[in-house]
């Protein structure tokens, strides 16, 4: 874990220069790493609350709480309980914060700028086992992820002035009208009202979104949707 840890260039983590402090955040996660009682486990909760991750005192989450997420993650499953119950709390604090403006977004392998609330939700739906297996806190972290869905479309066709995106989703789409963010080649687009026409059947993750008004051409496959309003929260 610490090899981990250490492989990451903090500093070069975009952050407010005024909040963000990247040696807060490899010294926080090498103290929880380590951490055997609740003393060492706090002091780095401390750390990592107090400019590591987040800045807890004003509610604010940096980009960094994106790369730390799997590594509390890890922490989380292997290390002593006082520093599970810290990682998941931090989890829980860095998935409800807001980002500071011109700091919002991390970009994804695939070149996404990707809002961080959406990149923290990934991480955790990728260990949907591992939290599931936790009981009460780790279902009610994915519950917090749900909201930040990701739709990934395959095959459009139309239906009269509107359009049937299907693709896969993840997370969990509420009924009614939403908008989105359709990322493509770097591109961002917003799509001012979709819904879900047909929810993913268990154990699948496809589903059918209508976006109104729009026709196919303008919603080509391989083009990603994230809800608008995780684009749009800042501090």
């Amino acid at each position: 874990m610490p090899d981990a840890i250490d492989a990451v260039d903090w500093g070069s983590i975009p952050g407010h220069p005024d909040w963000y402090e990247p040696e807060r955040a490899a010294r926080g996660l090498r103290v929880l790493s380590e951490a055997t009682n609740l003393v060492r486990a706090a002091e780095a909760g401390s750390q990592l609350g107090g400019g590591g991750i987040l800045h807890g005192h004003s509610a604010a989450v940096f980009p960094s709480a994106v790369i730390a997420t799997p590594l509390l993650l890890d922490i989380a499953q292997r290390g002593h309980p006082a520093a599970k119950a810290a990682a998941l709390g931090l989890l829980d604090e860095a998935l409800s914060c807001t980002p500071h403006a011109g700091y919002t977004r991390v970009v994804a392998s695939d070149g996404t700028a990707v809002p961080i609330c959406c990149a923290i939700a990934h991480h955790l739906r990728a260990r949907a086992d591992f939290l599931v297996g936790l009981g009460r806190m780790g279902k009610s972290l994915l519950a917090d992820a749900a909201v930040h869905w990701r739709f990934e479309i395959r095959e459009c066709v139309a239906d009269g002035s509107d359009t049937s995106a299907f693709g896969i989703l993840a997370g969990c789409l509420p009924d009614g009208a939403h908008a989105a963010e359709m990322h493509l080649a770097g591109a961002v687009t917003v799509l001012n009202e979709l819904t879900l026409e047909y929810p993913p059947a268990e154990g699948s993750p496809e589903a059918c979104l209508r976006v109104i008004s729009r026709h196919p051409g303008e919603l080509p496959p391989g083009a990603v949707l994230f809800p608008a309003k995780c684009g749009d929260r800042v501090h």
